[in-house]
């Protein structure tokens, strides 16, 4: 059974594959871009700036900024507001040529602080008044993820 979670396969890629990943959406392969890179390959959730920032303790907190800024604006990754105070990014998928910015539907747990992607729930269609024009959607589920759920059980 497929996990309802956006988890692509990204943690076993090699250096060769995250250069590649990059100058597929047009970045340059730098030591700081290929370290946040692999960050964010490895993670089983959307991290933070502040996660990276942790993560990632010989990189400046400004060049991960930055770093993520050029990643967003390449679609390298999508940018969540779950809703907490503090913008999340979570890499696209490999094959995604996305036109939009993270117009899927997201998960929060309330309990670890984790957001989750979820890539096979689309967000709702949402019909706007005339004259009024659609640029993003932000749809974003709270609640107790499994892990939470089985500790709470336990």
């Amino acid at each position: 059974m497929q996990s309802p979670y956006y988890t692509p396969n990204f943690a076993c890629m090699k250096r060769e594959e995250l250069e590649q990943l990059l100058l597929k959406r047009h970045v340059q392969p730098t030591a700081v871009r290929l370290m946040v890179l692999k960050a964010l390959s490895e993670a089983t959730q959307s991290l933070s700036l502040l996660d990276l920032d942790n993560l990632l303790d010989t990189v400046d907190r400004s060049s991960i900024f930055r770093t993520l800024t050029l990643f967003h604006s390449h679609r390298v990754v999508h940018g969540i507001d779950d809703g907490t105070g503090s913008f999340k990014y979570a890499l696209c998928d490999t094959d995604c040529d996305c036109e939009h910015d993270g117009e899927h539907t997201h998960f929060h747990c309330t309990k670890c602080n984790r957001t989750f992607c979820f890539k096979n729930i689309p967000t709702p269609l949402i019909s706007l008044p005339k004259g009024f024009q659609l640029t993003s959607v932000n749809y974003v589920v709270t609640g107790i993820c499994p892990q939470c759920a089985a500790k709470n059980r336990s």
